[in-house]
Formats: structure tokens, sequence, C-alpha cells
């Protein structure tokens, strides 16, 4: 007779952040015996290694740049700024390097087994293992299973794109050389941090957007002052376009769309395709289990069960934010609500809860926004009242020559407590933290307002909305 499967208590698919935080809370927190199946060619997952953490080595880099062409506003004399790419990326590569040990090290402490390999479903409990750099293939099988495999590039059908060529934000990662002229496909986080940070090293940039604005989903204002900010920085930008098709004339990629009914068309050296991503459960065999989906997404509920109530899902193969915290949030939670359905734990069921969703993009100006959008607001049909303020009457922004954008607080008239907010503008990345702890503790505009803020600084920004609204 042949050996049984190796049997766990919890098995985790993709050891990305998502499906490390929670093998680690299965494994650490309620002692179950977990698994984590892993098959790409480098553990660590897609935000430390071709994400969040690289694009952010190279948009700092682009910012000093920038930093040292804008010397003479300063009242300084600086030399032209020499971009040395390979430079720039070998910096990259070792802080990659580093954060990635740290988490090959952490997948491979011994708190649970890590499996290299490609899984996909046999049944409900059982998974069928390729085993990565051999050609044998194992079964194993779990009592509850967590599905944290991520996304990839999706690539639409355009005419002549393949043909012409490209490159995605995982070729900027590593390109060492890059042409003069490039146009980016795309409106989103990725295509707009990208976007400025070739604007930034010195390369001339055109952007596509397909939709009416940048960043699909946010308010208006926003996009317009994101928009606005770019553009002042040389970037050509075009918003609701429909994209025809891609040829190569005169050596030149060409880019044809149609714009308020007119066909129109841009030439540059390189095209950089940033249209969006897409689950990665196509290797998966889903079908054998006949799991519920939401589209591409596996569908899920609060709790982070699937259809399956023994299969759980996080990270960007579900959504409905596919942003790394929130990722691993829906990776803890689903791990203590995997220890509840097996008995190990006594504690309630947890419930993502998506009132302090946070999304930050790094652009010049930065955006960030967290909770409702006025939009979401109208659509939930909540009495709210918006207070907003710009960065060009801010003592500390305009000390910093930073004046693109403004800052927005919307507040529950009915509670009066803070339900959103968003910065477009200097480090707003880190100023919309403030919102969040203030969101978090439901605090209200009026007492917002009332916290000491230091001067001059760039948060106190946040006194002026808050004051206004705490009037109303």
């Amino acid at each position: 007779m042949s050996a049984s499967p190796q049997h766990y208590e919890f098995i985790v698919i993709g050891g990305g952040s998502a499906g490390y935080a929670a093998a680690r809370t299965a494994a650490n927190d309620f002692d179950l015996k977990t698994a984590v199946i892993d098959g790409a060619d480098k553990l660590s997952g897609l935000c430390i290694l071709r994400g969040c953490m690289p694009s952010k080595a190279l948009i700092e880099s682009s910012n000093r740049c920038r930093d040292i062409r804008e010397a003479a506003e300063f009242g300084l004399i600086s030399e032209a700024a020499q971009v040395d790419l390979p430079a720039i990326i070998q910096r990259k590569r070792r802080l990659i390097d580093d954060f990635a040990s740290y988490r090959t090290g952490q997948l491979e402490n011994g708190n649970f087994d890590l499996i290299r390999g490609s899984a996909s479903f046999v049944d409900e409990h059982s998974l069928r293992v390729k085993l990565k750099d051999s050609d044998e293939a194992i079964t194993i099988t779990a009592d509850t299973i967590c599905i944290a495999t991520g996304s990839h590039i999706d690539i639409i059908k355009l005419p002549g794109l393949t043909e012409s060529g490209f490159i995605t934000s995982d070729h900027i990662l590593e390109a060492e050389t890059l042409p003069d002229k490039i146009t980016v496909l795309g409106g989103g986080a990725i295509a707009l941090e990208m976007a400025c940070y070739l604007e930034g090293i010195g390369k001339k940039v055109t952007v596509i957007q397909r939709s009416g604005q940048l960043l699909r989903g946010c308010d208006a204002d926003v996009a317009q002052a994101l928009e606005a900010g770019m553009t002042s920085r040389g970037i050509k930008i075009h918003t609701g376009t429909g994209l025809r098709k891609v040829e190569i004339r005169d050596g030149k990629k060409i880019v044809h769309y149609e714009q308020a009914g007119q066909n129109k068309e841009v030439a540059s050296d390189e095209i950089l395709y940033a249209l969006g991503r897409a689950p990665n459960t196509q290797s998966l065999n889903l079908e054998a289990i006949g799991l519920e989906m939401r589209g591409r997404h596996i569908a899920t509920d609060s709790s982070m069960a699937t259809s399956i109530a023994h299969i759980f899902t996080a990270g960007d193969v579900t959504g409905p934010h596919e942003i790394v915290h929130i990722a691993i949030e829906q990776g803890e939670i689903l791990a203590q609500n995997a220890a509840i359905l097996l008995g190990k734990s006594a504690k309630n069921t947890r419930q993502i809860d998506y009132r302090l969703k946070l999304y930050g993009v790094f652009s010049t100006p930065e955006v960030a926004w967290v909770g409702l959008t006025s939009d979401e607001a109208v659509n939930q049909e909540i009495d709210f009242s918006c207070a907003s303020y710009p960065f060009n009457d801010h003592g500390k922004s305009m000390i910093m020559n930073e004046m693109h954008g403004f800052v927005k607080l919307i507040k529950n008239n009915a509670t009066d407590q803070i339900i959103g907010g968003v910065v477009v503008g200097p480090e707003a990345v880190d100023l919309i933290h403030e919102i969040v702890v203030a969101m978090h503790f439901k605090s209200t505009a009026a007492q917002l307002a009332a916290i000491p803020h230091y001067h001059p600084t760039l948060s106190e920004i946040w006194t002026y909305p808050a004051e206004e609204l705490a009037e109303l």
C-alpha cells in the first residue's frame, strides 16, 4: 500500500505578505500544524520583490534628482544632476536583497513547513504539489486552506502591441538603461508612480489613461489636482481615451487612440504597459471544487471564507482592495477563523472592516486617502459635509515650494464623526495617517481641531478643514 498523504491542519498556498501573515498567525498564535506552498523562483512575494519596496527605492532616487534640478529655487548653485541608472538599480538590489533575505528567513525558520512547488486542487481537502526543480509531484491534505497566490500583469488584446514590443514595471525595476521618450499606458497607481520616476530622472513621459480621470475611483477634485501637479512637471496626460492599435513607424513606437471623437497618436521610443493586474488563479484547478468567483477574483465573505467554509483567501486573489496592509490583515483574520473552525480557539469569529481602508500613491505630488470618498458617501446616501484647504496657502508647504494640491476632510453630519480624508500634495502618504488615527478612535472634526499641532509643520494643515467642519 502507498503511504498516506502528509496531512496538515492549515495549508497556505502562496508565501507573499498575505500568505506569510496567515501562516505565522496560524502556527505561532494558534499552534496549528501549518505548511506554506510557494513555487516562485525567489521567495518573499510581490510587495518585496517587484512592488512596494523596489519601486519606492527607485522613486527616492528620482525625487533626489528632482530636488537637485530645483536647487536654484532655494538659493543654491548646483551642477546638473547626472543620473547613473546602474547605480540606482544596484542600490535598489542591495535594499531588496536585504528585505527578501529577512522574509525568506521567516518562511524557513521552522515554525511551519515550507514546500517549494506549485499547488492545484484535487478535491476540497487535497492538493497536488508539483515540486520545484523536480519532476516529482506529491499530494498533501489539510483541514483548512488559505489561497494567497497574488496577481500578475494583465495584458489586454491591443492590435500591434505584442509585435511592437513593450516593457512593464518589472522591467523598469531592473532597467540599467532607458530611452529618452516613453509612453505609459495606464493611469493607476503603478502607472503614475513609474511615470513620475521616469520624469524625475529626466525622461520625456506621456500618460494615456482610458477612463475619464487619473486614479479611477477617487474623487474628481483629487484626480484634477494630481493631473495639474504632474502636468506642471512636464508630464503629458491624456484621459478619456480608447486605445486603437500600436505600430512601429520610422523607428518609433506609435500608440493610436481615440479621444473626444478624434483619432490621435503619440510617438515614443518605448511603451510602458501598466493597465492593471489579474488574480493568479489559473493553475489552481478551482473548477475541481466549484469555488464561487466574483469576476476573476475568488468570492469571500467578511470572515475571509469562500463559498467552501474551510477554504479562505487573502490578498490580490480576492480583493476588493489590493493593498499590502489590507492583505496582511486579511491573512491574520482568516488564520484565527480557521483555528476557530478547527476548535483550536475560543475567540469570536473576526470580520474584516474596510472602514479604515487606506490608499497611497507615491507620485509627484503624492496622493493618499482613508475611509470614504465624497462619491462613496453620496452613493451610500450619507448626509455629509466636506471641507478642504490648499497647500498653496499653507506656510510650511510654501517654504518647501511644494504647493500643489490640498487636504480634504469628510464628516457624517448625523454623528459629526470624520468618515474620510484625502491629501494631494507633499508627504501625502505620511500625512494621511493622522486621519487614520482620528478615524480609528471615531473622532469628531471638533476633537481633531482641538489637538495641538506644532507650527510650522505640514501636519497643521489638517486644523483648517477640521475647524471649518466643527462649526457646521
